[in-house]
């Protein structure tokens, strides 16, 4: 049932976030959103989290977001407020 909700918050999102940005956003928001699927919170924060993370990345940035939140705590922290996470 988990993968399922997994599945749908990230349909959910790719659709949203194609509306506000590009390919490439979606992309890495879904693979963050795939990385956190174990998250013990609902998939909507993870969703709300990856997408602020994304938006806080340069665009020109090569590493993913689960990669980049390790350098970045400052950023990881904000993210994870800002989406309910805490």
């Amino acid at each position: 049932m988990k993968k399922v909700l997994v599945l749908m918050g990230l349909m959910l999102s790719l659709s949203a976030l194609n509306a506000f940005a590009g390919s490439d956003d979606a992309k890495w928001v879904a693979k963050c959103i795939s990385d956190n699927a174990d998250a013990k919170v609902p998939v909507e924060v993870v969703t709300k989290y990856c997408t602020c993370m994304n938006n806080k990345m340069d665009n020109n940035e090569t590493l993913s977001i689960s990669a980049w939140e390790k350098t970045h705590p400052n950023e990881r922290m904000a993210c994870e407020k800002e989406a309910g996470w805490n």
